[in-house]
Parts: C-alpha cells; sequence; structure tokens
C-alpha cells in the first residue's frame, strides 16, 4: 500500500514538473523560434517514455484504450502546435497577445485537468464496468447451473405424496397432503389442498382409477369428498374399508319379553317392554 501511495505521488510530482518546463519552453518560444524544434522533440520524447511507463493505459481495455490515450497525449500534442504556431505567427503584437493568452491556457488546463490522472481514471471506470459485467454474468451462469434448495416437508407421508403423487409427472400435480390419520388398521384418511392458495383441489377425473392402480387397491375403497365445514381448497380422500358405526344394542331379547309379559299381565296390563339393561346387585342388597 505505502509502494502504491509512494508511486501515484511520483507520478503526481512527474506530471507536475512537466507541465513547468512546458511552459517555460512555450514562454521562451514567444521570443526566441531556436527553441521550437527542441521543444517539439522533447514533447515527442516526454510523451513517449511517459506512455511507454504507463502499463494501466497501455493494457487498458478496448473501450477505454484509445479514449485513455488521446488524454494523456493531449497536453504534448498541445505544447507542439503552440510551438510551430509561435514560429510561423507574424511578429505583431495581437499575435504576440494571442500567443501570449494560449499559452497561458495551456499551462491552466494541463495544471488543472492533469490529463496523465485524468486518463487513468478511465481507465479504471472501464476495467471497474468490465469486473461487474463478469460478475453479472458468473452470477447469472451460478444461477442457471445451481441447483434449487430440495423442499422441507412436514412428516415422511407429506414427502412421499409429494414425490410420487403430486410431481409434475404423478396422478395428482399440483397438490400437497396436509394431514393424514390411520382410523383403523384396514381405513387411512388423508387431507389433500391444493398447492396454490385460493384453488381448487385439481384433481382430474382418472384420479381414482390411476390412485387405485399406484397402490394396488380396488377403487371401491377410494373414497373422496369434502372436508366437513371447509372450502374446495382441501378434500378428504378415504382409503380402505370405512368403520362401520356400532350396531344398536339389542332392545329387548325374548327371554325378557316373555317374563316381562307374564308382569304386565297382572302388573302393568298395556305396558310395552322396550328395553332391559342388567346390572351388578350389590352383596347388601342380596342378603
Amino acid at each position: 500500500m505505502l509502494a502504491r501511495v509512494r508511486a501515484v505521488a511520483s507520478r503526481a510530482t512527474a506530471g507536475r514538473t512537466a507541465t513547468v518546463a512546458g511552459a517555460a519552453v512555450l514562454t521562451v518560444g514567444l521570443a526566441a523560434d531556436a527553441v521550437t524544434v527542441p521543444g517539439v522533440l522533447a514533447a515527442v520524447t516526454t510523451a513517449g517514455i511517459g506512455l511507454a511507463t504507463n502499463i494501466k493505459i497501455l493494457k487498458a481495455p478496448r473501450s477505454a484504450r484509445d479514449t485513455a490515450i488521446g488524454v494523456y497525449l493531449a497536453p504534448h500534442t498541445g505544447a507542439c502546435v503552440l510551438l510551430v504556431a509561435e514560429r510561423l505567427a507574424p511578429d505583431t503584437g495581437t499575435s504576440l497577445i494571442l500567443q501570449t493568452g494560449a499559452v497561458a491556457l495551456w499551462t491552466a488546463a494541463t495544471w488543472y485537468m492533469r490529463p496523465g490522472r485524468l486518463a487513468r481514471q478511465l481507465v479504471d471506470a472501464a476495467v471497474a464496468q468490465e469486473l461487474a459485467a463478469l460478475d453479472a454474468a458468473a452470477e447469472v451462469a451460478l444461477e442457471e447451473t445451481e441447483e434449487p434448495p430440495a423442499p422441507v416437508y412436514d412428516t415422511p407421508q407429506a414427502q412421499w405424496w409429494a414425490e410420487n403423487i403430486a410431481a409434475e409427472d404423478g396422478i395428482a400435480p399440483g397438490t400437497v397432503l396436509l394431514e393424514h390419520r390411520q382410523v383403523t388398521e384396514e381405513c387411512l384418511a388423508l387431507v389433500i389442498g391444493s398447492a396454490k392458495r385460493g384453488k381448487a383441489v385439481p384433481l382430474g377425473k382418472d384420479f381414482t382409477s390411476d390412485l387405485s392402480a399406484r397402490l394396488d387397491l380396488p377403487e371401491d375403497r377410494i373414497e373422496i369428498g369434502p372436508v366437513p365445514g371447509r372450502g374446495a381448497g382441501v378434500r378428504l380422500l378415504v382409503l380402505g374399508v370405512r368403520p362401520q358405526p356400532a350396531e344398536p344394542e339389542q332392545a329387548a331379547t325374548d327371554e325378557d319379553q316373555a317374563v316381562w309379559a307374564a308382569i304386565a299381565t297382572t302388573a302393568m296390563p298395556g305396558v310395552e317392554l322396550i328395553e332391559t339393561t342388567t346390572y351388578t346387585m350389590q352383596k347388601e342388597l342380596t342378603t
């Protein structure tokens, strides 16, 4: 870092020195034609040496190299033109005033603009643009080759559904498994939904038959229906044999009916026995 600072300071000093020397030669050239040829040769030599030692400018990107070289050589070219003009200009007061103004303008512009530094800044900007373009192209290439992150599933069953049933070439693409419950050993209840919020569950007309073939399960053991209290964005899928509701208890056995008929004949005529309940009598009540 320190060496780089020293190099920058050295170039700045050399540029300032060359500007002062050029202004001196141009000022002398106003009165002496003898400095024209040596001054032009000195300007050309200085330009050649300076450009040859500015590797950054010579190796600049093609988009900025010509412009940077032109900016760097501008003060040297201007000095040569002024020296030749001083040699050819008439020796009149007006001409001398104009030549003096041109020399002052060249000196001020060169001192203020510092063409060498400006040329290097142009190169740096072009290099930065090319690097940014390369980075952008690399990011695009990386995005194209980078595999998307694997989706995360809440349960292994949800993963199986996504990879086997809801795949693009699966039975029900665009669906997700929301819940599952093993009702009995022979019955499994699934709640499936749409992968897109606000859309109905996309089940094709052949879903039942395709799922039957996929699971090797009879079609009559696959039922699809609404979820109670929910909209068309979810569906209830029942696989297997639904459990049947428990059979009601027998109202009364034939033996109970016969006993009651004997009782009702004398004790409660016209009363029919609907149901019987058996209780275990406590020991205290049977002794």
